[in-house]
């Protein structure tokens, strides 16, 4: 079991809800943060003193208060420690349930578990802690296992990034078409984008091209 845990999360609600699941984990230190620019420095710190987190606990949102901070979600915050400290493992805690998010988080960023805030989120968050201590596997809410299903969710690729990229600067199926063979990626024609872009379309639940370009800057995919 983890003997050091960083929780980030800007609500003492549910803050006071986590330490609760928390007790009688055998967990000898657990810090709560509710800045991600402090999480980051607190880590770093325990880092270089020699005496590193084994685990962070952090959710996706926080509400601007009005403090200046660099890192604005767990997002941002996750990228930076995957750029540090890439072996440290990551649970997030968040209300999100989209698919997309979830398999970002989980393929490039290399979470090792999330846990939904549901009903039952505080059990799962216990689950997960128990489960990462002692496998390499990934954990999710059981609620949200098809979202990294093959099956029943597609996988947001880089190319499929880079197609609403282009969108977002106003180019064509045709100007994609040839930027794509340029960069030799295959497919590249007009007719394999357009099943894509509609692909997209549907799985955001978006009406045209340009919500989806929206939808996408929403949840930070460009």
């Amino acid at each position: 079991m983890f003997k050091k845990v960083l929780v980030v999360e800007d609500f003492d609600v549910i803050n006071s809800g986590i330490k609760m699941a928390l007790e009688g984990l055998n967990i000898k230190e657990v810090d709560y943060i509710s800045y991600c620019d402090e999480a980051f420095l607190k880590i770093k710190k325990a880092f270089l003193n020699g005496e590193p987190y084994q685990l962070i606990i952090s959710d996706l949102s926080f509400e601007n208060d009005g403090t200046p901070q660099e890192l604005k979600s767990g997002d941002e915050l996750i990228e930076k420690i995957r750029k540090e400290f890439s072996d440290l493992k990551i649970i997030v805690f968040s209300v999100e349930d989209k698919s997309y998010r979830i398999q970002s988080l989980y393929k490039k960023l290399k979470i090792q578990g999330y846990v939904w805030k549901s009903r039952n989120g505080l059990k799962d968050l216990k689950k997960a802690i128990h489960f990462i201590s002692t496998s390499d596997e990934f954990y999710i809410s059981p609620d949200l296992n098809s979202a990294i299903h093959p099956k029943k969710a597609i996988e947001i690729t880089d190319t499929d990034i880079f197609l609403m990229e282009c969108l977002s600067k106003g180019l064509l199926q045709e100007a994609i078409s040839k930027k794509l063979k340029e960069k030799e990626i295959s497919p590249s024609s007009i007719s394999a984008i357009e099943k894509r872009l509609k692909t997209l379309k549907i799985h955001f639940n978006a009406n045209n091209p340009a919500h989806l370009v929206a939808i996408a800057k929403d949840f930070g995919l460009i």
